[in-house]
């Protein structure tokens, strides 16, 4: 393996499209990183829940926004909404929902919630 290694999300090993989402992953390194582009009007809770079949989202999330803004409901109750240049981490058990107009972008580098997010 070399000492520097280079990816490109222009052109992804995977790309996932559910319901006003697309996910582009990324291998580098022996880990995986994803982008996640979220369109005004998605909802966790609507366009995901219904691919894995959980009550909330059972992935942790690390990452980075890039552009929009998304509300993230938190089953302790902790409501947080994201912007542009916020670098966030989500425990499991949440919804989320974009609040913006503008799509959603965000970067993340949690290598199970790049391979498992939106797999059925």
């Amino acid at each position: 393996m070399a000492g520097v290694e280079k990816r490109d999300f222009d052109s992804p090993d995977e790309t996932r499209t559910p319901e006003k989402s697309k996910v582009d992953v990324v291998h580098v390194g022996g880990t995986a990183a994803a982008r996640f582009v979220l369109q005004p009007g998605w909802r966790w809770s609507e366009c995901i829940k219904p691919i894995v079949g959980t009550d909330s989202c059972q992935l942790r999330h690390v990452g980075m926004v890039r552009n929009g803004r998304m509300r993230v409901t938190h089953e302790d109750g902790t409501v947080l909404e994201l912007g542009r240049g916020d670098v966030y981490v989500i425990e499991p058990g949440h919804d989320a929902e974009i609040v913006s107009d503008e799509p959603f972008e965000a970067f993340e580098f949690e290598p199970h919630a790049a391979e498992e997010y939106a797999r059925t």
